[in-house]
């Protein structure tokens, strides 16, 4: 059986092959010592695609992207709710000026204050508010009961697929191996 292409509105396209594949192929006959190279990255990156749509749109209800709501899951989960913003970028694995301008969004709807360390004024704290802690609890609830997205996919499935993701991001020296 063919695989069925996805329309951008969640159909398969009956009949239609996957034209991953079919790159797959033609890279086989051109190149084929990279043609599982090539296939695996555009998987991956079709899958980012698919996958940040459906998370986006579960958070458009509540008026987050994906970011900003990694900027408030992440506060809610500290102790006290508040991370130096470089630190956030480094957990968040972004580079600092998506953390300022993430910030400068939900600061600027109450959702986090900004304000320099007491402790070293070069250091920018950002801070979760009640506004903030209760949008970052409701927008989990979702997420959660949408499955991310893939709520379809099995666990273990979804367990393999993040120890793959790991030996790549190993492989290309994010981290270390172990």
């Amino acid at each position: 059986m063919r695989d069925q292409v996805k329309t951008a509105y969640g159909g398969a396209v009956p009949d239609t092959p996957d034209p991953i594949a079919e790159a797959h192929r033609q890279w086989s006959v051109r190149w084929p010592e990279h043609a599982d190279h090539m296939a695996a990255v555009t998987s991956v990156m079709r899958a980012q695609q698919l996958l940040l749509s459906r998370i986006e749109a579960v958070l458009k209800p509540h008026g987050l992207t994906f970011a900003a709501y990694e900027a408030l899951r992440l506060l809610a989960f500290t102790r006290t709710g508040t991370l130096p913003m470089g630190k956030m970028g480094t957990r968040l694995m972004v580079h600092p000026a998506s953390v300022t301008n993430v910030i400068g969004r939900l600061e600027r709807r109450g959702l986090v204050g900004r304000a320099p360390s007491p402790d070293d004024r070069r250091v920018v704290l950002a801070t979760i508010t009640p506004a903030g802690r209760d949008l970052a609890e409701e927008a989990t609830a979702a997420l959660n009961e949408a499955g991310f997205g893939i709520a379809a996919l099995p666990a273990e499935r979804a367990a393999e697929i993040t120890a793959a993701l790991r030996a790549v991001r190993v492989s290309v020296g994010e981290l270390a191996e172990g």
